[in-house]
């Protein structure tokens, strides 16, 4: 049931791609919740997706943009308060892609142009993303901008390779620009680390469906779905967390706090 959590807010969605994705739940959950916003993802990701289906579910207008280019990235926010009537009140990146862990590259057999990019796509387009809000003066006061990330930034993990790192970084960017956004306009900056969700990049990472298992036998609450990352997206976006900012906040089910649960015991021991 909607509580009009976000009547009158005015944001942007990085990456919606399909129905699987959490960028697409965020936006239908967002527009359930009385938010208005603008959908964009770069031009050939929206050729592979079904934007402009969510976008005629969600009224929403669509600006391509490619987050690595600055360019782009000051059309998209100038266009967006052009449409939408006004600064903006919330940003969701939900972008990440890696060349390497596509083309199958071990992490002993990087091309470094290939991690490049990893970071640039990754990490440095959600700074490149805040300093764009910052210099366009985009973002009302008590604004929320949240990126998507993942526990691999902090443990190692086999076939996640280089993403592992740009993670790290999105991490610490958060830290950084939120400690900055925060004295400059009191506009918080969050990362979330979600549960292993089987959307369309998840299910691409090596090995996915027998992680996924291992994490659901390792967290008391079972993984976090994507339905309930964007609930949780959308409390982040609210009024109802004024006060958090350059956290990396854990979305998923006890993992990051278990050692080892019943349920691995009793699947080990067989």
């Amino acid at each position: 049931m909607a509580n009009n959590l976000l009547q009158g807010k005015r944001g942007i969605i990085f990456g919606a791609l399909d129905e699987n994705s959490i960028a697409w739940k965020t936006a239908i959950k967002v527009k359930e919740e009385g938010g208005l916003f603008t959908l964009t993802n770069a031009p050939i990701a929206m050729r592979l997706g079904k934007i402009n289906e969510l976008a005629k579910t969600c009224n929403a207008e669509i600006i391509p943009a490619d987050a690595t280019v600055e360019e782009d990235l000051n059309n998209l926010f100038t266009k967006s308060m052009e449409v939408l009537g006004g600064k903006l009140d919330f940003v969701l990146h939900s972008i990440g892609m890696s060349p390497n862990i596509r083309k199958g590259k071990s992490y002993g057999d990087m091309n470094y142009d290939w991690y490049l990019k990893t970071l640039d796509i990754s990490a440095l387009s959600f700074h490149k993303v805040l300093q764009t809000a910052e210099k366009l003066d985009a973002m009302n006061e008590w604004g929320s901008i949240l990126a998507l990330t993942y526990i691999a930034a902090q443990r190692s993990y086999p076939d996640y390779t280089d993403m592992a790192q740009a993670k790290a970084m999105l991490e610490s960017i958060a830290r950084s620009y939120g400690a900055r956004f925060a004295e400059l306009k009191k506009v918080r900056v969050n990362t979330i680390s979600q549960s292993p969700t089987k959307t369309t990049a998840g299910a691409g990472i090596s090995g996915f469906d027998v992680f996924y298992d291992f994490a659901e036998m390792m967290s008391p609450l079972g993984n976090a779905s994507a339905e309930d990352c964007a609930n949780y997206i959308t409390v982040m976006f609210s009024d109802f967390t004024r006060m958090v900012t350059m956290q990396n906040l854990m979305h998923d089910g006890g993992f990051s706090s278990t050692g080892i649960t019943q349920a691995l015991i009793d699947r080990l021991a067989k």
